[in-house]
């Protein structure tokens, strides 16, 4: 976890004055406060773009926060919301913030609108701005596959990217593909093995790691990738045997990922 993102989680329970148990609200909470601000703005939208990004707070923690939802349609149906406007901004923060929000609020017939800015951010400098922009493709994926048929080149792109994070993210999208239609992508076997290869043999940064076990969820998605792709194919399923090997003898079978 990053400082930034640490500092953040921290000073967000003072900041927003919340209760003890997650849900609840008192009259006198600033979530209170929060939903009556919201209520009375109606065409500041600076003082918006704040309530909205205290309510996606509140979400994190666990706050129901199901009312702010229709103001932020609202704001990008104006044409100067917080994700249309943020998606073009310099400010690292500000973009991440906007492809967090595209990826968990909006509904797929404004898709169309917004997935040209967020394609762009497949191409971003920053690792983590084309991690959220792979994470946000494929919530859209899920709600309108259809709407990201055209983009399937740039999964591809993504999924050979130099950062683990980012390839790490369109195996999220992989995984619902493959499970659909497992023979589109027959050709990607090899990589999936190389990938996999790189995993069990310590390749990744040390943060992927839990417990000395190297990126263990990675290799579970992997092997559902992979074990999808050589159903029922003899010669797909033999250009996993050695990796397969591999993982099974690195594997300690007396260690205890666990706490």
């Amino acid at each position: 976890m990053s400082d930034v993102v640490e500092k953040t989680l921290t000073a967000l329970p003072a900041l927003l004055s919340l209760d003890s148990h997650p849900g609840k609200l008192s009259s006198g909470s600033k979530l209170g406060n929060l939903i009556r601000g919201i209520t009375e703005l109606t065409s500041k939208h600076r003082q918006m773009k704040e309530l909205m990004v205290r309510a996606i707070y509140c979400e994190m923690l666990g706050y129901e926060a199901s009312f702010s939802y229709i103001h932020a349609i609202k704001l990008a149906q104006q044409g100067t919301a917080l994700d249309k406007r943020d998606l073009q901004s310099t400010n690292l923060i500000e973009v991440c913030m906007a492809l967090t929000v595209v990826g968990q609020i909006f509904p797929k017939d404004m898709i169309p609108a917004i997935l040209p800015l967020v394609e762009e951010k497949l191409n971003h400098p920053k690792e983590i701005i084309r991690r959220k922009a792979v994470l946000a493709l494929y919530k859209f994926y899920l709600i309108a596959p259809n709407q990201v048929q055209h983009i399937h080149n740039k999964f591809r792109k993504a999924l050979c990217d130099k950062d683990p994070g980012v390839m790490s993210a369109s195996l999220h999208i992989y995984l619902e593909m493959v499970t659909e239609k497992p023979e589109g992508y027959k050709d990607l076997t090899l990589s999936f093995v190389t990938i996999l290869k790189q995993v069990v043999g310590g390749k990744l940064p040390i943060d992927f790691n839990y417990h000395s076990v190297p990126a263990p969820w990675l290799q579970i998605q992997l092997l559902r990738i992979l074990s999808l792709l050589g159903k029922n194919d003899r010669s797909t399923s033999e250009i996993m045997y050695e990796v397969l090997d591999e993982s099974l003898r690195r594997a300690e079978m007396n260690h205890n990922i666990t706490y």
